[in-house]
């Protein structure tokens, strides 16, 4: 237990090639333990050795396969390797072993998001939403998945229902503008925008979109007004220099109209 104790003293400040030799001699005198392994993953995920991270949370795992964490360490490396395949076949082994594991299920969804199965997605967050209807995060993944299939009223529904949880984050009020956009609810979508400024007002992408919405109903002074804050952000000169023509272009208009 002392040489335990070390190994974890060392990993928590940080030496974990020191905390893999104390954990490493654990092993060597009492024998195989899914949590030593699990740590040793953990500190070759640290020292950034996803190979040999892999091979002992599957050590790991093999040992205890009703441990939730290494399943949770397993899929951050999967997903970070864009690994769908493994990342489905292995929360699909920890909802096997831990069925009332939602977070498995939640992680589930999203390899499925990202492996562009996104019907299996829908069936895994609306299943996790009738054990926890109040889990924002899974409206949020919900939401984004409606989008992508072009259901925009569902994918407004569920946006707004984040909102009621968490009302102070401008990327939310972004993607709430984009899905009002998308389902030709300009008035809406402008509103947001606004919103996302308002939350933050270094947020680039809202002064653009508001720009060429404006212009879009013929709002060119206020059109002109966004597009002009939009240049003044640090954005590439080539994005500038074709917001800068279309600036010219309203202009033009606005001089002509007069």
């Amino acid at each position: 237990m002392d040489k335990i104790n070390k190994a974890l003293e060392l990993f928590k400040k940080g030496e974990y090639k020191e905390a893999i030799d104390v954990f490493s001699s654990v092993l060597e005198t009492e024998g195989d333990n899914a949590e030593i392994y699990n740590n040793i993953g953990l500190c070759y995920a640290n020292l950034g050795d996803d190979e040999k991270a892999e091979k002992n949370y599957l050590k790991s795992q093999e040992l205890n396969p009703k441990n939730p964490h290494v399943y949770i360490n397993l899929a951050d490396i999967y997903y970070r390797q864009k690994d769908m395949g493994s990342g489905i076949e292995l929360m699909s082994q920890g909802i096997y072993e831990l069925p009332e594991n939602l977070v498995f299920r939640h992680y589930l969804a999203r390899f499925y998001m990202e492996d562009a199965k996104l019907d299996l997605a829908i069936d895994e967050l609306e299943h996790i939403l009738e054990k926890q209807p109040e889990n924002y995060d899974v409206y949020y993944d919900l939401a984004r998945v409606h989008f992508e299939l072009g259901n925009y009223a569902c994918a407004i529904e569920n946006f707004e229902n984040v909102l009621e949880y968490k009302s102070e984050n401008p990327l939310l009020y972004y993607a709430l503008a984009q899905a009002y956009e998308a389902n030709d609810e300009i008035d809406k979508a402008i509103s947001n925008y606004l919103k996302a400024i308002a939350h933050n007002d270094a947020f680039s992408p809202a002064y653009k979109k508001l720009g060429i919405l404006f212009f879009a109903r013929e709002d060119y002074e206020d059109a002109i007004e966004y597009l002009e804050d939009y240049t003044k952000f640090d954005i590439p000169s080539e994005e500038s220099s074709k917001v800068n023509d279309l600036i010219e272009r309203i202009k033009k208009k606005c001089a002509n109209i007069g």
